[in-house]
């Protein structure tokens, strides 16, 4: 049993410490199966329901408008349906970043149709892993789950061109977890 104290200065009662990079990582905010919000979460990259037995991957930033998004975008189109992917936000913002839109159009995947999500603890029990990018202590932590903090920048605000590194830098970060997900390449047949 371990006590930790949060960001808010609350202290967490944990029956075995999270660790994400060396750093602990834990939340106090209240694990439900309400949405942190009050956004409708709809799972578009996600071909179908919670547990379709293919490995899963939840993207998390706070507005689910940027780096979510990409992220999602290109795990979606790179893994061709063996992987369910979701994204989320803490508290979603209104719209797809457009900066993100026009960058990921660039590199021909469509993610126009997107929007912001509700970040809610079933999508994140669901998923095999949960991948943050930012959204600090507002991601509920579960035993078991594999998590990964992708320290990236924020595009909010940025036109195309200083949206272009963040997204060549995501695509790198998702290649390198398809891999993790699917080790073995599927057969031609």
């Amino acid at each position: 049993m371990s006590a930790l104290r949060c960001a808010s200065g609350s202290l967490l009662i944990r029956s075995e410490p999270v660790t994400i990079k060396g750093k602990d990582l834990v939340s106090d905010k209240p694990m439900s199966d309400k949405p942190m919000s009050d956004k409708p979460m709809s799972d578009k990259p996600t071909s179908d329901g919670l547990d379709s037995g293919r490995p899963s991957a939840l993207f998390v930033c706070v507005h689910n408008a940027g780096r979510s998004q990409m992220a999602a975008g290109f795990l979606t189109h790179l893994a061709g349906g063996r992987v369910d992917v979701r994204s989320a936000g803490s508290l979603p913002g209104d719209q797809v970043n457009p900066s993100a839109v026009a960058a990921m159009a660039e590199v021909g995947i469509d993610i126009s149709g997107h929007t912001p999500k509700v970040l809610t603890t079933d999508h994140v029990q669901a998923s095999d892993v949960v991948i943050t990018m930012g959204c600090g202590d507002a991601c509920p932590i579960f035993p078991g789950k594999r998590y990964l903090d992708w320290d990236l920048e924020d595009p909010a605000g940025r036109d195309v061109e200083a949206v272009r590194p963040i997204r060549d830098e995501i695509e790198a970060r998702v290649k390198a977890l398809l891999v993790e997900l699917l080790p073995t390449p599927p057969t031609a047949g």
